[in-house]
C-alpha cells in the first residue's frame, strides 16, 4: 500500500523532467501525467482478479493504451468511451478466460451507445430494468451485470454518492426479482452484480457493501460469475487525508467471495473498478502565472488556466495541492494567497472550499511568467474540460521513462469553431 508523502509547494520538475521546460516546449496550461505512477498504481490492485479502468477520469486513449498493456481492462460509460476503449485496442465479446475488456456501464442506453454494443458484442452492466428490455428486444440471449443500488452511499461530496434513494445510479435493490424475469423473458442470462456506492469508501461502509452484495447473489442464483467492488478508492490531496488499507479492503471482499462460491457451488471472479485511484495522483495541470493582484487584504495569483480546465474547486470545493515554480533560486518567504483562473466568473478560484467560499493557500511569493502547478489533477481534469469563454482545451503531456511526449494537442481556434455555421442571409 502506498504512503502519503509531503506535499512541496515549490518544485522544478515532473518525472525528472523540468516543468519549465515542458511549459516552453507545450506552452500552458497543459496537463502532465507522470506514467510511472499509474503503473504503480495498477501494481497495488493485483490481488483482486479483475482491475477495470473507470476511464471517466481519464480517458486519453494513451492512458487507456497504457492501463490495457499493463493487463487492465475498461468500463465504459458512453458510445464516445465504447469508440476510446477501441481506439485504444481493446477489443468487444469475451476472452477465453470469461473476462470482458470492454463493459458499458451506464443507467440508459442512448441509440448509439446500444447499437455499439450489439456491433461489438460489447457486455452491459444494466443500470435500470428498462436497459434489460431494451437489450433483449435486439440481442436475446445476451449475458448482462446488473448495476445495483443498495439503499444507502457514501461520498466526499453529495454531488459524489451514488447510492440511496436520492440517487439515480443502478437498480434499487428491491427491483432483483423483476430484472430475473425480465431477463428470462429475452433469453437474457445474469452473471455479474456490481455495486459502486460513491467516492471516498471507508472500512465500515465496505463491510454494508459487502453484507448487500452476498445477499444480492443469493438472489440471483448461481448464475452469477463475476462480482464487482465498484470503485471510489480513496487517493490523499493533503496530508490529513489517506489511503484505505488495500490489504483490508481485498480481504472483506475476498471473504465474501468465498463464502458465496462456497454456497452456490461454482466459482466467483473479484473486479474492482478504480478510476480516481489510477489517475488522480499522476497528473499536474501546469500554469503560468499572469498577474499578481493585491484586492484589499488579499493576495491573488491569477494564472491561465480555469474551471473550464480544472473543474473540481468550484464543483466541489475539491482541495488540490499547488506548488509554484520558481525561475531562479532565490529565497522565497511564504505568503497566503487565493490562487484563479482568467475566466469571467467569481467562481473560477481554485483555493475554495464546499459551498463557493474562498481559502487562502501558503505558497512562496512568485512573480509574473513563473509557473504554477496544480497536482493530484490526473482525474477529473482533463475530461471535465470544457470551451467555455471560448477557451480552447488544454494541450495533454505524458512523461515516459523520463521523456515527455504529447498526447494531444491543445486545441486550436479553429477546433474550437469546427461544425458552427453562419446562416444564409
Amino acid at each position: 500500500m502506498p504512503t502519503v508523502g509531503s506535499f512541496p509547494t515549490s518544485r522544478h520538475d515532473i518525472a525528472g523532467v523540468s516543468i519549465a521546460e515542458i511549459a516552453q516546449q507545450f506552452s500552458t496550461p497543459t496537463f502532465v501525467y507522470d506514467s510511472a505512477v499509474i503503473v504503480e498504481r495498477i501494481e497495488d490492485l493485483k490481488s483482486f482478479d479483475v482491475i477495470r479502468y473507470a476511464q471517466k477520469a481519464c480517458s486519453n486513449i494513451a492512458i487507456l493504451d497504457l492501463a490495457r498493456r499493463n493487463g487492465v481492462v475498461v468500463d465504459a460509460v458512453s458510445a464516445g468511451e465504447i469508440h476510446r476503449a477501441l481506439r485504444a485496442g481493446y477489443q468487444g465479446g469475451t476472452n477465453a478466460d470469461g473476462t470482458h475488456e470492454i463493459v458499458y456501464t451506464a443507467d440508459i442506453f442512448d441509440q448509439d451507445a446500444l447499437d455499439l454494443a450489439v456491433e461489438h458484442d460489447i457486455h452491459v452492466n444494466c443500470g435500470s430494468p428498462d436497459m434489460i428490455d431494451q437489450l433483449g428486444a435486439v440481442k436475446r440471449g445476451a449475458e448482462i451485470t446488473l448495476r445495483l443500488n443498495p439503499g444507502f452511499g457514501h461520498g466526499h461530496s453529495q454531488k459524489t454518492n451514488t447510492g440511496g434513494q436520492q440517487s439515480k445510479h443502478g437498480i434499487w435493490y428491491e427491483q432483483i426479482e423483476d430484472c430475473k424475469q425480465r431477463a428470462a423473458n429475452h433469453g437474457i442470462t445474469i452473471t455479474g452484480l456490481h455495486m459502486h456506492i460513491g467516492s471516498g469508501t471507508d472500512l465500515e461502509h465496505l463491510a454494508q457493501v459487502c453484507g448487500a452484495m452476498e445477499q444480492a447473489v443469493r438472489e440471483v442464483g448461481n448464475t452469477i460469475t463475476t462480482i464487482s467492488a465498484g470503485g471510489g478508492l480513496p487517493v490523499p490531496y493533503n496530508s490529513d487525508q489517506s489511503y484505505v488499507d488495500l490489504d483490508k479492503y481485498f480481504t472483506l471482499w475476498d471473504q465474501s467471495r468465498k463464502k458465496l462460491e462456497a454456497e452456490l457451488g461454482n466459482s466467483i471472479k473479484l473486479e474492482i473498478e478504480p478510476g480516481r485511484y489510477l489517475s488522480a495522483e499522476s497528473g499536474n495541470l501546469v500554469t503560468e502565472i499572469r498577474a499578481v493582484k493585491k484586492m484589499g487584504e488579499n493576495i491573488f495569483y491569477l494564472v491561465d488556466a480555469g474551471f473550464n480546465n480544472l473543474a473540481r474547486p468550484i464543483m466541489y470545493g475539491s482541495y488540490h495541492p499547488i506548488s509554484v515554480v520558481a525561475a531562479d533560486d532565490s529565497p522565497r518567504e511564504d505568503v497566503e494567497v487565493v490562487v484563479g483562473g482568467p475566466l469571467c466568473e467569481s467562481g473560477d478560484i481554485f483555493t475554495q472550499e464546499e459551498g463557493g467560499f474562498v481559502s487562502k493557500r501558503s505558497l512562496p511569493q512568485a512573480n509574473v511568467g513563473e509557473y504554477l502547478v496544480l497536482e493530484c489533477a490526473g482525474a477529473y481534469g482533463s475530461v471535465m474540460g470544457s470551451n467555455y469563454n471560448s477557451k480552447p482545451l488544454a494541450a495533454e503531456v505524458m512523461i515516459v521513462d523520463g521523456l515527455a511526449h504529447l498526447i494531444r494537442e491543445r486545441q486550436s481556434y479553429d477546433d474550437l469553431m469546427r461544425g458552427e455555421r453562419l446562416l444564409d442571409t
